[in-house]
């Protein structure tokens, strides 16, 4: 009789360690999940991103930069050369 006690408390340990199993097998398989839905989005956002670069013009190939025009030129105008200008009178 105390044989079939020990056999059935050796199952039910094996049984509470086959279920610590089968949960840490379920949070593996949610961890899974989640990755997986993520880099499914990581690489629709990719593909996307890609197409729209190929798509889009590039407008910097047609810009030309080389301007002689600089808007601070104006900031440094050299206000020490006084130019007195003369006016002729008019003769009459």
């Amino acid at each position: 009789m105390c044989g079939k006690f020990d056999d059935l408390v050796n199952n039910a340990k094996i049984n509470q360690i086959l279920n610590k199993n089968k949960a840490d097998e379920e949070r593996k398989t949610c961890i899974v999940w989640i990755l997986a839905i993520i880099g499914a989005v990581a690489c629709v956002a990719a593909i996307a991103y890609a197409v729209y670069r190929r798509v889009t013009p590039r407008y910097l190939d047609d810009f030309d930069g080389d301007f002689d025009y600089d808007e601070f030129d104006d900031d440094f105008d050299d206000d020490d050369e006084d130019v007195d200008v003369y006016v002729k009178p008019s003769s009459k």
